[in-house]
C-alpha cells in the first residue's frame, strides 16, 4: 500500500512464461496488476487462473503501438518490461518486430513510467554477451555479439533497450533497473518454443529422438522460474539504484549433453540422441557471475536442477493429456479461451 492506496504494477509480456509467474508473485504481494500482451508468444492459458481476480486485468495490445488509454488512467507504481519473444525460432520468425519490440516498445514503456513517476525494470538477457570471450560473464563485460547475424534482432535489440533505459536514468527521466536474465525454465514454457529444456523434455516424453545441436559440449546455466521471479521482485524493490545491470541466473554450469542425460533419467525415456549442426552464433559457454545480485539483493537461486526438472516434466506431461490438448501429439498444447481482454486491443 502507498498512502493508503493499493499499489499498481504493469507487466508487459505478462502472458508469457516468466511474465505470468511474475503476475502471480505481484498479486501475492498485494499489487493490482495490469498485464499488457499482444499474445504473439504469450498465452491466455497462462492467466486462466487469474480470470476471476478483481485485481488483475489483461490488456491485449502491442508495446510498439501507442500506449492504450486504459494504462494512462490512474496511478502506476511499477512498470516491468518483459515484452519480447525470447527463443531463437520465435524472435527470428519476425526479426523486424523483435527489434521494434526491444527499442520502440522499451521507449514507450519508459515514457509511461516517466509520466507516472513509476519505477521501471527492463528484462534484458544474457544474449547481450553474445558468444562470450570472458567466462563467467560479469556485468562489466561488454560482450562479443555479431551485429548482422540472424540473432542480432534480439541480441542488439536488447543492447539498444539497455542503452535507452540507462539514458532515461542519466537524464533523470525515470528510476530504472535492468536485469540480465540467463537461461530460465519451468512450468508454462511453450512446448514449441525451441529452447533446449522444452525441446528435450517434450521429445523424451513422446519417445522421439532427442536433438542435440553440435557436439553437445556447449554449456548453459539453468535457473528455475520461481528463483528468477524472486530476483526480479527483489531488484525492483531495491531502494538504492544498482547503477548498472544485474545478472540473474544460476551459476551452476553444465553441458547440453549432461542436461539430456538428466532428463532421460527422470522421464525413464529410451529416446535416441541425434545430432544436428550448431545454429549460427550459438554461444559455446554461458554462466553468470551473480556476485552483484548477491551483494545488492541478497539473492541466489535455491531450486536444485533435479527438483526444477521434475516440476517442469510434470507440467509438460499433464499438458500432454487429452483433456488439455484435443489435438493428437504432445507438441499441440491447448490454446486458452475464456479470459477476455478488459481493454481495447491496439495490436497492429
Amino acid at each position: 500500500m502507498r498512502n493508503g492506496k493499493q499499489r499498481t504494477a504493469i507487466v508487459a509480456g505478462g502472458a508469457g512464461f516468466i511474465g505470468s509467474h511474475l503476475c502471480d508473485a505481484l498479486l501475492a504481494d498485494g499489487f493490482r496488476v495490469l498485464c499488457l500482451d499482444n499474445l504473439r508468444t504469450g498465452r491466455r492459458d497462462n492467466l486462466r487462473h487469474l480470470a476471476r481476480d478483481p485485481r488483475f486485468d489483461l490488456v491485449e495490445a502491442d508495446v510498439i503501438a501507442p500506449t492504450p488509454a486504459s494504462l494512462a488512467r490512474g496511478s502506476v507504481d511499477l512498470v516491468f518490461n518483459l515484452a519480447c519473444a525470447a527463443s531463437p525460432p520465435q524472435y527470428q520468425s519476425d526479426p523486424e518486430h523483435t527489434m521494434l519490440t526491444s527499442v520502440l516498445g522499451t521507449r514507450n514503456l519508459l515514457a509511461l513510467a516517466e509520466r507516472k513517476g513509476a519505477r521501471f525494470l527492463l528484462a534484458s538477457t544474457s544474449e547481450v554477451y553474445g558468444d562470450p570471450e570472458v567466462h563467467p560473464q560479469a556485468e562489466s563485460y561488454w560482450g562479443h555479439v555479431n551485429p548482422t547475424g540472424p540473432r542480432a534482432c534480439y541480441d542488439e535489440g536488447k543492447r539498444a533497450a539497455e542503452t535507452l533505459t540507462f539514458d532515461f536514468a542519466r537524464t533523470g527521466r525515470a528510476e530504472v533497473r535492468v536485469a540480465r536474465i540467463f537461461n530460465t525454465y519451468g512450468p508454462r514454457m511453450r512446448a514449441d518454443d525451441g529452447r533446449v529444456v522444452s525441446n528435450v523434455i517434450t521429445q523424451a516424453l513422446a519417445g522421439d529422438d532427442v536433438t542435440v545441436y553440435g557436439t553437445g559440449e556447449q554449456t548453459r546455466s539453468f535457473c528455475y522460474v520461481d528463483d528468477l521471479v524472486d530476483g526480479l521482485v527483489r531488484l525492483m524493490a531495491c531502494r538504492a539504484s544498482p547503477g548498472g545491470p544485474v545478472n540473474l541466473g544460476n551459476p551452476a554450469e553444465l553441458t547440453v549433453r549432461q542436461l539430456v542425460t538428466h532428463v532421460l533419467a527422470l522421464t525413464g525415456s529410451r529416446s535416441r540422441i541425434v545430432r544436428k549442426p550448431l545454429p549460427v552464433d550459438d554461444p559455446q559457454r554461458r554462466r553468470p557471475d551473480i556476485a552483484r545480485a548477491k551483494a545488492l539483493l541478497g539473492w541466489a537461486p535455491r531450486i536444485a536442477l533435479e527438483q526444477g526438472l521434475r516440476r517442469t516434466i510434470a507440467y509438460f506431461a499433464e499438458a500432454a493429456t487429452p483433456r488439455h490438448a484435443p489435438a493428437v501429439g504432445f507438441g499441440a498444447l491447448r490454446k486458452g479461451t475464456g479470459l477476455p481482454a478488459k481493454a481495447e486491443a491496439v495490436t497492429p
